[in-house]
């Protein structure tokens, strides 16, 4: 795929951005909605084959694949009136918008394909959820740091729910860091202490060769520090809220 357009320049739009172009042998031609203009205008000066259009009908135009990353509830402003014709390609990266609802919109014939790109792929280091499976969409992806084609829309959504669970984990350590803060540790030293504890187990999830309840296993020693704080704190109940709070999300999802 040679031709990119992107309609939504935030945060995944950027992140889709730098991982194409960041160091690549070969770049595609990214062409970038006005939307976010700062952003696009950044993007555009920092790789030479970014290019800022006049209008979301431009993008479309000059594109083989047109990724739609706007927020859901921007979407029939952000796409009224658009002509996509049955040979584009279209990505679907907006959160709770089924294919379906999307191609009502469109009034299109086009391949559209869901996917749940997160912020690192601008490292090509993560991977992507796809529905259905699309050849050239999972290239695409597998450039990015890999594709996971799933069987049905079904099953895109639970893997939809899962990253809502992503700023859970940044407020869990902001909290870790707060308590130390609240008993005399200085707040940079904290903060330092707290990242560098948990990019070490961040490289751990890179050994898969071991599930996720070995590695808590292994980390942890009987009757010790770790042991307590997970029995203590995240016992049964805890565990059948966050059950709870997925199950929610997913019903709203689907």
């Amino acid at each position: 795929m040679k031709r990119i357009g992107i309609i939504g320049v935030g945060e995944i739009g950027r992140a889709i951005v730098t991982g194409l172009c960041d160091g690549a042998d070969e770049s595609p031609e990214v062409f970038l909605s006005p939307r976010g203009a700062g952003t696009a205008a950044e993007l555009s000066s920092r790789y030479e084959g970014v290019q800022v259009c006049a209008d979301n009908q431009e993008v479309v135009d000059r594109s083989e694949m047109v990724i739609i990353a706007v927020r859901g509830k921007d979407r029939h402003e952000a796409l009224a009136g658009l002509t996509v014709d049955g040979d584009k390609t279209v990505i679907n990266v907006m959160s709770g918008v089924a294919n379906d609802d999307l191609r009502q919109i469109l009034a299109t014939d086009a391949a559209l394909v869901r996917a749940i790109p997160l912020p690192a792929v601008r490292e090509r280091r993560s991977v992507t959820v796809t529905f259905p499976s699309h050849p050239l969409v999972d290239e695409l992806f597998e450039r990015l740091g890999g594709a996971q084609p799933v069987a049905d829309e079904e099953a895109f959504n639970v893997f939809s729910a899962l990253t809502g669970t992503l700023t859970t984990h940044y407020s869990y350590l902001a909290t870790l860091t707060s308590w130390a803060v609240g008993h005399g540790i200085a707040s940079d030293d904290a903060d330092r202490y707290v990242r560098g504890l948990f990019q070490g187990v961040g490289r751990a999830l890179d050994d898969e060769t071991r599930s996720l309840h070995q590695l808590a296993a292994d980390h942890e020693t009987p009757n010790g520090n770790n042991e307590r704080i997970r029995t203590t704190w995240f016992g049964p109940a805890n565990s059948e809220a966050l059950n709870k709070a997925l199950d929610g999300l997913l019903g709203d999802l689907n």
